[in-house]
């Protein structure tokens, strides 16, 4: 793609500060529309489980796709809960229930999280994890924004409209509903899709999904399982047609 990858938009300097709002929102939603048509588009459930902000390339008009299937798995669209033998994901973006079994079972709800880490970054146009922060306080920063936003404090947008300011604040908003800890208490992509596109006054904080850094942040995760899985479906017999997927 013409435009590269989005982790080249949100974390280069020379690119995120120039990169307008609105562009930013439109490619948001172009990708919650592209997960959402993996979970209900087609006549298998698609699980990605490896969205991050480099598997999402931009063409010439800087369009979302979602990009790179090599972690995938096809699921009947009447399962809700999949199986899998090993976690698989990118550190930083893998849903906890991947890792940790007492969660909740394995389901699209994983892309959900995901979706909201990424989500999360390009809103604060910054890794979600950065060791090098200012302050101790902004090494994680879905808790510290969490803590402005509870405490009534300003976003520091700099010169940013009304319009733009509430955008970004509905990517946050939506992003904590996303990465809730337990699958049940996450949206559906659709659900996702409905929050971007209201009005900001209308979306409700949820509670903190978090109390301290996310253990999947520190650990390795082996991103590779047994390509024997029986579990699944080859993705070799699907031909992928949303416009938001690559």
């Amino acid at each position: 793609m013409s435009n590269g990858s989005l982790d080249k938009i949100i974390f280069t300097e020379e690119n995120k500060n120039t990169f307008g709002w609105k562009k930013m929102f439109d490619i948001v939603l172009g990708v919650a529309q592209g997960i959402h048509y993996l979970h209900q588009g087609c006549d298998m459930q698609i699980l990605h489980f490896d969205i991050k902000p480099h598997n999402i390339l931009l063409d010439e008009n800087f369009n979302p796709k979602v990009f790179d299937f090599g972690l995938a798995k096809l699921y009947s669209v009447d399962d809700s809960i999949v199986s899998l033998t090993a976690a698989r994901g990118t550190i930083g973006y893998i849903a906890p229930e991947l890792v940790y079994e007492n969660l909740g079972g394995i389901s699209y709800k994983a892309h959900v999280y995901s979706f909201g880490m990424l989500l999360m970054e390009m809103a604060g146009r910054r890794k979600n994890v950065n060791a090098f922060a200012d302050h101790t306080s902004q090494i994680y920063f879905p808790s510290w924004i969490y803590d402005r936003l509870d405490q009534g404090e300003d976003l520091e947008l700099g010169d940013v409209s009304d319009d733009e300011k509430a955008m970004v604040t509905k990517m946050i908003i939506t992003a904590f509903w996303c990465i809730q800890l337990l699958p049940s208490n996450r949206p559906s992509m659709n659900k996702v899709l409905k929050m971007l596109e209201s009005d900001v006054e209308l979306l409700e904080m949820p509670p903190k999904p978090f109390h301290q850094l996310p253990l999947e942040t520190s650990m390795m995760v082996d991103s590779c399982e047994n390509s024997n899985d029986e579990s699944s479906t080859s993705l070799d017999t699907v031909i992928i047609t949303s416009s938001n997927i690559a």
